[in-house]
């Protein structure tokens, strides 16, 4: 049972390893100690989306109930008629393209060997001249007093609930937490926000979290920024979370969307097959991803950006140099995506985070409820005449004076998480702004709105 390569972990980085392999002409075997296709298809993107999808609906007036929505989000998870979704679909894919599927817990026990333990079965040791690391990241759980004894839910139990919890207390403003409160508020669930930063979306343009900020705001979620939970109890309407400012929020349920983070390395064996680790057990690739003879990390368990796009890049590339083909990883023009009511998009720095490296770097916003396309949308808000208004939102882009070129692009718009990629390809290829803007956008949509902005930057390079 000797392999080209063994990926560990069928999400979506070792399904893109895997895939790719195979196109090259690699004997692939995969390890998955859970569901073949990772969190993405089951628990976190595919189905929070769709929830979002039937909370818009709800929330412009749509005969859509609860029920509906979660029929249609077991439907997508293929969870019909079962507790736990099936990943079937994921491993007749993998197997039907020459993927050898093992079920069961990996751990390298040497260079290029990895034993594998499943329930039932005596462990069995898979040999490859390479090995693909792609274990995925769990989620953080803050050392809060009383936490455990209360219960809590992850995304997991967030996007996969049946029935809804009549209130419900969100711990951490990122994507997950704001995605899940807006679904929640949207299907009448009374809903706290908690931030300890100064702002929700912290990692977005500040722009964009005081628009979703207004909007979460306005359909009734309380959101609480600058204070974090000391400590949990039961009682009052499920749970009290005590807060750092001395006062409490109560919840019938209480979902904590924190983080996540990347597996322990140790634990997993990597220093049998020559890796050095850290104390913290990570370990620092190199520009193809490889952190030892023969072993690569691609996805979450690399340490950087988790998301599934990145996932997905990044085992491609290292399927390819285990191959011995001259890829290498290009991370520098990644962009994000929030998926609320509006969107948001982003890749790059900010003008203060550009500064701060040395650029000399100017911001140029173009207001999009101003724009010809946020007068063609309504707003969603709780009121049953029209609203005479545009959408909300904003389309800011940082130039750097001194090549001319954009060193970040950000939105909070319909459409935010379409239109960021003309900046995502014009950072990866080093296209001018002069070009942008002198590129024709169809009118009116959000595109053309960035398109301006273009334009209004070339005028202040003169």
């Amino acid at each position: 049972m000797s392999y080209d390569v063994i990926v560990i972990g069928a999400g979506p980085a070792g399904e893109a390893a895997a895939y790719l392999g195979r196109e090259l002409g690699a004997s692939v075997a995969v390890v998955e100690k859970e569901l073949a296709g990772g969190e993405c298809p089951f628990w976190a993107c595919m189905p929070s989306k769709t929830l979002l999808a039937a909370a818009t609906r709800r929330a412009v007036g749509a005969d859509y109930p609860w029920e509906r929505a979660s029929r249609r989000r077991d439907w997508m998870i293929s969870r019909e008629d079962t507790d736990y979704p099936s990943d079937a679909g994921h491993v007749a894919g993998l197997e039907g393209a020459g993927v050898r599927f093992v079920r069961g817990e990996a751990r390298l026990v040497g260079a290029g060997k990895v034993e594998v333990r499943s329930k039932g079965n005596g462990p069995q040791t898979l040999e490859g001249a390479n090995v693909i690391v792609a274990a995925g990241s769990a989620p953080v759980i803050p050392p809060i007093r009383g936490l455990d004894e209360a219960g809590y839910w992850t995304s997991r139990e967030g996007t996969s609930l049946r029935e809804l919890p009549s209130s419900i207390v969100v711990l951490g403003g990122g994507p997950v937490g704001v995605e899940l409160a807006q679904v929640y508020a949207r299907f009448g669930v009374k809903t706290v926000l908690v931030e300890g930063h100064d702002r929700i979306l912290p990692r977005d343009h500040p722009r964009s979290s005081e628009v979703v900020t207004d909007q979460l705001r306005t359909e009734g979620i309380d959101v609480r920024t600058r204070v974090h939970a000391t400590a949990v109890r039961t009682g009052g309407e499920g749970r009290i979370l005590e807060m750092s400012d001395g006062g409490a929020v109560e919840g019938a349920e209480l979902l904590v969307a924190v983080g996540r983070r990347a597996p322990d390395l140790r634990a997993m064996g990597l220093e049998e097959a020559g890796v050095e680790l850290s104390e913290r057990g990570t370990a620092g690739p190199d520009e193809q991803l490889r952190v030892g003879p023969g072993v690569f990390l691609a996805g979450d368990a690399a340490g950087g950006l988790m998301f599934t796009h990145v996932a997905d890049y990044e085992g491609r590339v290292t399927v390819a140099a285990a191959m011995g083909h001259p890829a290498k990883a290009d991370l520098g023009s990644v962009p994000r995506a929030t998926f609320t009511d509006p969107e948001v998009g982003a890749v790059g720095l900010t003008v203060e985070e550009a500064q701060e490296q040395g650029i000399d770097a100017f911001e140029v916003s173009q207001d999009f409820a101003s724009s010809a396309r946020g007068f063609t949308l309504e707003p969603v808000r709780p009121s049953s005449g029209p609203i005479l208004e545009g959408v909300p939102g904003h389309v800011t882009a940082v130039i750097d004076r001194g090549r001319g070129l954009l060193a970040g692009a950000f939105a909070a718009c319909p459409g935010a998480s379409d239109l960021i990629h003309e900046a995502v390809l014009a950072m990866k290829h080093s296209v001018p702004v002069a070009v942008l803007a002198d590129a024709i956008h169809a009118f009116p949509t959000a595109s053309r709105v960035f398109g301006g902005v273009m334009v209004e930057a070339t005028k202040q390079l003169g």
